[in-house]
């Protein structure tokens, strides 16, 4: 199976909080048959939060990149243009414009994606929590 990770869940995963995951997505995340895939939205996501100083990571990109590999992402999820024209048919049940857009990469990709995030399990699309 492969998933499309949360921001927060690839940052709890980086940081050594786990426990934050639920056992469910813990597992998925374990089970070395799965794929795990990253969008370049929850790495843009970080590197504003670095730069606002919200997050306490060095400010160059191969700290991710390190935790990237150690967490086995195959993939970063570019941003496409049909996921830009699917977050227009979004309910607006979430207003964060990054949650947003990785809920419309979900959908057009058809990927599970594995977040804790209330708002987001409104939406019309296979969570894993």
């Amino acid at each position: 199976m492969t998933l499309l990770l949360d921001t927060s869940v690839f940052l709890w995963s980086i940081i050594g909080q786990q426990s934050k995951l639920s056992r469910k997505a813990f597992q998925a995340l374990e089970d070395p048959y799965n794929h795990r895939w990253l969008s370049a939205v929850s790495l843009w996501e970080i590197a504003i939060k670095v730069g606002a100083g919200k997050l306490d990571f060095p400010k160059h990109g191969d700290f991710l990149k390190a935790h990237m590999d150690l967490l086995r992402i195959e993939r970063v999820l570019p941003v496409e243009a049909a996921h830009v024209f699917a977050d227009f048919g979004l309910p607006r049940y979430h207003r964060d414009p990054f949650d947003r857009m990785l809920i419309a990469q979900a959908q057009v990709e058809g990927l599970p994606f594995v977040t804790g995030d209330k708002q987001i399990h409104k939406y019309p699309i296979q969570i894993l929590w």
